[in-house]
C-alpha cells in the first residue's frame, strides 16, 4: 500500500508579512492555510506530514497542530538551522536566515521513506491539486529520480500588494519539464507582469506563463541529489550573507543531467497565498466563501 507523505515547509520567519503567517488564523474558527492543506491531502490520500520549522517556534507548532491531527493522519517534525550543514565549511558569523528550500527538505532525510509532495505552509492549493498530483505520484517508480509538480498560471499568482517569488517553467511538447528559473522579484507594474533581471531592470513576463508554488511530487531518491548538490553549493557559496540554495535549482540539475523527467500538471484548482499582510483578506474572504458552499465543512477537525 502507498504511504504518501506531505512535508511542509513551514520554517521562514515571514519578514514581508510581519510575523509567523504560517500559524496565523484564517478563519472564524481559527483555521491557519496549513490545516486546509492538511485537510486536503488526507482526502486525497497522504498517510503523513512532517513539518519543516525552526526548533524556536516547534512547540508553538506542536500546540496548534498535534491535538487537531492526532488519529487522522502520523505527524512528524524536523528543524531547519544554520548549523545543520556538512562539516568542513566556515559560514559568514553575521548570518542570520538558513539557507533556503533546498536545505530545508534536506533535514528530512531519514524521515521520508516513500514518494512524496512538498508545499510551502502559507499557499492555498486548491483540493483538486493535491488529486491530481497523487494520481502522478503513484505512477513514480520509487526507485528512479523522476519528479512531478502542479504548475499554476502566473497571472493567478501574483499579489496587489509588493514583489513576490516564483519559478519559471519552461516545458516541452509532452508537458514535461524543460527548466525552471527562480525569478526572486516579480511584480505587477501598469497592469503588466514583469521581473527584474539580475542588472535591476524590468523585464515584462508573458501572460499564461507557468509557475511553480513549490507543490512537487518526487521519490526519495531525490533526497540523495539534494544532498549531493547542497555539497557543491556550499563549496562556492558557505561564505556569502544571504545566498539560498532552492529546490528548484536541484530538480533542473536532474533534468539536465538526463537523471530523471519532471511532469507539470496544470489544474484548475484556485491558488491564494500570503506574502504581505494585506493579502490575508482575499484569503479569508475565499476560505469563508469555500465554507459556506460546503467545499470545506465548517469545523474542518470536528
Amino acid at each position: 500500500m502507498n504511504k504518501y507523505t506531505l512535508v511542509v515547509l513551514a520554517a521562514g520567519m515571514g519578514s514581508r508579512y510581519g510575523g509567523l503567517k504560517q500559524m496565523d488564523p484564517m478563519s472564524d474558527e481559527g483555521d491557519t492555510i496549513i490545516d486546509f492543506s492538511i485537510y486536503d491531502a488526507i482526502q486525497a490520500g497522504f498517510k503523513k506530514v512532517v513539518f519543516i520549522v525552526r526548533e524556536d517556534f516547534i512547540a508553538d507548532f506542536r500546540a496548534i497542530f498535534d491535538d487537531k491531527l492526532s488519529g487522522k493522519i502520523e505527524v512528524e517534525y524536523v528543524c531547519q538551522s544554520i548549523s545543520d550543514i556538512p562539516l568542513g565549511y566556515a559560514i559568514n558569523e553575521n548570518r542570520t536566515k538558513p539557507w533556503g528550500t533546498g536545505h530545508a527538505l534536506l533535514m528530512t532525510k531519514g524521515v521520508v521513506k516513500d514518494n512524496f509532495v512538498v508545499i510551502n505552509g502559507d499557499d492555498f492549493y486548491g483540493k483538486q491539486a493535491y488529486k491530481d498530483i497523487v494520481k502522478e505520484l503513484s505512477r513514480l517508480d520509487k526507485n528512479s529520480f523522476d519528479m512531478c509538480m502542479v504548475g499554476y498560471n502566473i497571472d493567478k499568482t501574483i499579489s496587489d500588494n509588493g514583489y513576490v517569488s516564483r519559478g519559471e517553467c519552461f516545458l516541452d511538447a509532452d508537458h514535461n519539464l524543460i527548466d525552471v528559473i527562480e525569478r526572486t522579484s516579480i511584480e505587477k507594474l501598469d497592469n503588466k507582469i514583469v521581473r527584474k533581471d539580475d542588472q535591476g531592470e524590468f523585464v515584462p513576463m508573458k501572460k499564461g506563463t507557468v509557475v511553480s508554488m513549490n507543490f512537487w511530487g518526487f521519490t526519495p531518491r531525490f533526497l540523495e541529489v539534494l544532498e549531493e548538490d547542497f555539497k557543491s553549493f556550499m563549496e562556492e557559496r558557505s561564505e556569502e550573507l544571504k545566498s539560498e540554495f532552492f529546490i528548484p535549482t536541484v530538480v533542473s540539475n536532474v533534468i539536465n543531467a538526463k537523471r530523471g523527467v519532471a511532469k507539470v500538471l496544470t489544474t484548475v484548482a484556485q491558488w491564494y497565498g500570503v506574502t504581505y499582510a494585506e493579502d490575508k483578506s482575499v484569503v479569508t474572504a475565499a476560505i469563508k466563501e469555500f465554507k459556506e458552499k460546503k467545499v470545506y465543512p465548517k469545523k474542518l477537525w470536528s
